[in-house]
């Protein structure tokens, strides 16, 4: 995933994801996908450097299923903050001067090459760190705590993180880049589009399983669950057993809505690009841009139901308002469970 110009775009350079600058059609629209792009770096950087620092910081936070939320915060960090602002700039430029001068073998194609590769990279270990996560979440509902600590060593939790920045980097410096070279036929099959498809279909069979299978423990057990903090925090007395099931599972439906929706656009997108299909400007533009809105979505999607996160929150940034107040005030009358009654002592295991 080092460049999303599909083969049948005839742009021979600019911007990664502003395909095909040049056309007249396309060249109004430029400056308000730049000013998305804007937009999601700027609240991508703060959301993930928020929960990367909350994380470091608390060490009620440092469990093994942070560790993995964290690991995807820095990559996505690395698309919002250093990837996503060179879109935008670039967007907003002239149509003839969106890449430094020189051909593709001078300094616009290693700088090209380079910005394709941070994309690659930061995108990659994201999607492989939804992956660990919902693995993690899976195993700690399906397995005694005594075989999920065997899994979940420390040691363990560690290669797993190094492996996906490992792989991640292979897979950038050995692919070959997503467009071709200005002025070269385009192949009939383009493999790394075909490779991008199948391994985000791969990857989102993986996150349903996984969290459909915490959906059906969900209808069996609640008390499980609530380490997950897949439930709104409310005192059970005002929350009958039945509607806590009801809210968990839909929250982690949601979780998988928002990921089937950022990513299978861009599934098709890559099968139609694989095969030399014609795929218009517009439909290629919203793939990326929502698949890159993951990133900035991504500590959202973990934290806004933890309760841990929003008390470190508010003791960082004091006075957030009456409605944390009050989820604080329902929270505190909640019931304390053991960690006997749970079954997941694994789960708050510190690093």
């Amino acid at each position: 995933m080092t460049n999303s110009s599909s083969p049948s775009s005839s742009t021979t350079g600019g911007s990664l994801l502003l395909l095909c600058e040049e056309e007249e059609p396309w060249a109004g629209r430029r400056i308000p996908v730049s000013l998305l792009y804007s937009g999601l770096a700027i609240g991508g950087t703060l959301a993930n450097g928020m929960v990367i620092y909350l994380v470091s910081s608390f060490r009620k936070l440092q469990t093994t299923s942070n560790a993995f939320i964290v690991n995807g915060c820095a990559a996505d960090l690395s698309v919002c903050a250093l990837w996503m602002p060179q879109e935008a700039v670039l967007g907003l430029l002239p149509a003839g001067s969106v890449e430094p001068p020189a051909d593709w073998d001078g300094a616009g194609g290693s700088y090209r090459l380079l910005r394709g590769g941070l994309l690659g990279l930061g995108l990659t270990v994201s999607l492989l760190s939804h992956c660990l996560v919902a693995l993690n979440r899976y195993l700690l509902i399906t397995r005694a705590p005594a075989t999920y600590q065997v899994l979940y060593q420390r040691r363990h939790t560690a290669g797993m993180l190094a492996m996906s920045w490992a792989l991640a980097l292979g897979l950038v410096l050995l692919l070959p880049p997503w467009a071709p070279r200005p002025g070269a036929s385009p192949p009939q099959i383009h493999y790394p589009a075909l490779l991008a498809a199948g391994a985000l279909l791969a990857q989102t069979a993986l996150l349903l399983h996984c969290y459909l299978g915490i959906v059906r423990r969900v209808r069996v057990s609640v008390k499980r669950v609530s380490v997950l903090n897949f439930h709104l925090p409310l005192p059970p007395a005002l929350q009958p057993r039945r509607a806590q099931r009801r809210l968990s599972g839909l929250s982690v439906l949601l979780l998988c809505c928002v990921f089937l929706l950022a990513t299978q656009p861009l599934v098709w997108v890559s099968l139609a690009s694989g095969f030399s299909l014609p795929v218009p400007w517009g439909v290629q533009a919203a793939s990326w841009l929502l698949c890159c809105a993951l990133s900035a979505l991504n500590p959202l999607l973990y934290t806004w139901r933890n309760e841990e996160f929003r008390r470190s929150v508010r003791s960082v940034l004091p006075g957030v308002g009456d409605a944390a107040a009050a989820a604080a005030a329902a929270a505190t009358a909640m019931p304390a469970m053991s960690q006997a009654q749970l079954g997941t002592r694994a789960a708050g295991q510190h690093w």
